[in-house]
């Protein structure tokens, strides 16, 4: 078992930035790659961002790519997610999962663990 606790939510103007973390305990992290989503108000839950086990491979969503930035600290069991230029369509809560996989994975079906989520709001 895993368990994800995701921090670092709040409220930022347009423009701004947030930096997410994802903190994991139970079973050893850099086993698992790593994924942060996103579910805005009365919408269906989308992919963000994914890194592989050890990081050396990174997926964004070409609505995010150049704007959020995955990384992960395997000595910390924690993963990031650096949020800058943030507009208001980025508002929804965000978490993160974990994949049994050495590589990074877009799908929802693809991960065996997720967080509660973190609420973020951009306001214009």
């Amino acid at each position: 078992q895993v368990q994800l606790v995701e921090s670092g939510g709040g409220l930022v103007q347009a423009g701004g930035s947030l930096r997410l973390s994802c903190a994991a305990s139970g079973r050893t992290f850099s086993s698992y790659a790593m994924g942060w989503f996103r579910q805005a108000p009365g919408k269906e839950r989308d992919f963000v961002a994914a890194i592989s086990w050890i990081g050396g491979r990174k997926d964004y969503a070409d609505s995010v790519k150049g704007r959020l930035t995955i990384s992960r600290d395997n000595a910390k069991n924690t993963v990031y997610l650096q949020m800058d230029s943030l507009k208001p369509e980025d508002t929804a809560v965000y978490s993160c999962a974990a994949a049994v996989s050495y590589d990074s994975r877009r799908r929802q079906d693809e991960y065996d663990y997720w967080g509660q989520g973190t609420q973020v709001t951009v306001s214009s």
